[in-house]
């Protein structure tokens, strides 16, 4: 018989080192949004009309709704699970007809003087959800197709959602939950292709100003990319070293051939070139399939094809999916274009901030670029380049470890769960703090494009802090468990 937990029982169990990390991050963030929003003609900067007041008001909301999250029963989150998630899909939908118009966006709701954003919510009923899925009975990943439909479906409907919002931003996070599904038995290829996806669009979008047989360069790269793709996964993959071997031998001497005439001044169609080349070297797979029956060898000849079509698609989504402004802050992250005062405005001068902070920094309420205001929404998307710029590299790193020990702690936490629940539910937050850490520090020093996306327990906002704190005590609570309970 399952004994009910008591109150003393939870507060006896629960993983304090998180809590006590949990606590000096957000006090870090409360410092950080002061320093940013500090303003010398004015010297009450704790009024609750300015910036760090707010925050000081939603940081003593949040730690009284982790008491209340510590004191429901786990049983709640596992049982009601399906529940909290429709519930949070009909107020996404909800959303995008009544909320006003906010930079484009209709993504906040609106009480009063306060404002909350239920994407910010949507990620740990996501999580619960996908953990309920995980746990259900005699359930596997691989077992079946449409476990991957159930899976996927979970994910994407609150991105569907969030995008009719007009927050591209927030709904790419939830696309870091794939790392869980990884963790529970997805194959390894799922993450490579996402790999190359990326590479490949990066390549062929950045290397456009230059030609190699008559094609851009980048077009060009990313053929021969596809190229050691396929005799990587023939030797690695497939196990075929016999064919990787002669596959490989067939791109040297066609390459060797392309150089050889474009020496003599004979230039070859690149985009024929390559293709013929890619479709012979398939073609000799295609035949190792009829002789040998691997399954492998159908997939290594459909990623290629598959990588082949998705580079004849990247220009098509360069230029006609993306907006405007979207393809500009690539091309600025990419460093195709600066535009330093129009999109690439936000990075160059918060770049500046980061990089005048030195090895000490400034010094706190010393930084010139954030008390003069050079850096926009520098409390909230760009709080890091005030730690930058105050702190310096010592006390970005700092900032960096603790992030670092948090996530490392969250993964042991996972790890030691009894349950698939508490396991999978514990890889969901892991995976969302990694996305949020990297991204955002990645935009502030110029290495991501700009997408909008908080920076966990620093950046100014009631709903970023609300929502990691229902993501982690809701974990802590569920670790907590872990010991009263009989399976």
């Amino acid at each position: 018989m399952q004994q009910r937990e008591t109150t003393a029982s939870v507060f006896k169990y629960v993983d304090w080192f998180t809590i006590v990390l949990y606590i000096i991050l957000v006090m870090l963030g409360m410092v950080s949004i002061y320093a940013a929003s500090y303003d010398f003609d004015h010297a009450n900067m704790l009024s609750f009309a300015e910036f760090s007041g707010k925050q000081f008001r939603w940081i003593g909301l949040s730690l009284a709704l982790g008491l209340v999250i510590l004191l429901i029963d786990v049983r709640v989150y596992e049982n009601y699970a399906y529940v909290i998630y429709a519930g949070l899909l009909l107020l996404l939908l909800v959303t995008i007809f009544i909320a006003p118009d906010t930079k484009g966006s209709h993504s906040w709701l609106v009480f009063g003087p306060m404002s909350l954003q239920p994407a910010e919510f949507g990620k740990f009923a996501t999580a619960l959800c996908l953990a309920k899925l995980f746990s259900s009975y005699n359930f596997s990943l691989n077992a079946s197709n449409k476990n991957y439909v159930r899976v996927l479906t979970v994910i994407f409907l609150p991105v569907i959602l969030i995008i009719g919002q007009n927050e591209t931003g927030s709904a790419l996070v939830y696309l870091s939950l794939f790392f869980v599904l990884y963790r529970e038995g997805m194959s390894g290829l799922v993450l490579l292709a996402a790999f190359c996806a990326v590479v490949f669009f990066v390549v062929a979008v950045k290397f456009t100003d230059s030609t190699l047989l008559g094609i851009p360069t980048g077009e060009a790269a990313v053929f021969i990319m596809i190229m050691v793709l396929i005799v990587a996964m023939l030797a690695v993959y497939c196990k075929e070293m016999n064919a990787a071997r002669n596959v490989a031998l067939w791109f040297i001497a066609t390459g060797l051939l392309a150089g050889g005439l474009g020496f003599v001044g004979l230039q070859l169609p690149g985009t024929i070139f390559f293709i013929g080349t890619i479709a012979v070297a398939l073609g000799y797979c295609i035949l190792l399939i009829f002789k040998t029956r691997a399954k492998k060898l159908l997939i290594t000849v459909g990623t290629a094809v598959v990588s082949i079509v998705f580079l004849f698609s990247v220009n098509y989504t360069f230029t006609s999916v993306l907006k405007e402004h979207q393809q500009m802050r690539i091309k600025v992250a990419l460093g195709i274009e600066e535009d330093l005062q129009g999109v690439g405005y936000n990075v160059n001068q918060s770049k500046i901030a980061v990089g005048s902070g030195g090895l000490w920094g400034k010094g706190f309420l010393n930084g010139t670029q954030t008390k003069l205001k050079y850096v926009p929404e520098q409390h909230t998307d760009f709080i890091f380049c005030t730690i930058g710029e105050e702190e310096g590299f010592i006390g970005s790193s700092i900032v960096l470890l603790l992030f670092v020990i948090l996530i490392l702690r969250i993964l042991s936490i996972a790890e030691r769960q009894p349950t698939v629940f508490g396991r999978v539910y514990a890889y969901c937050v892991a995976s969302y703090f990694i996305f949020h850490i990297s991204i955002n520090i990645g935009m502030v020093i110029g290495l991501c494009p700009v997408i909008g996306i908080p920076l966990p327990f620093f950046s100014y906002g009631g709903s970023s802090l609300w929502g990691f704190t229902f993501l982690l005590f809701i974990l802590l609570r569920i670790d907590a468990s872990r010991r009263e309970r009989s399976f």
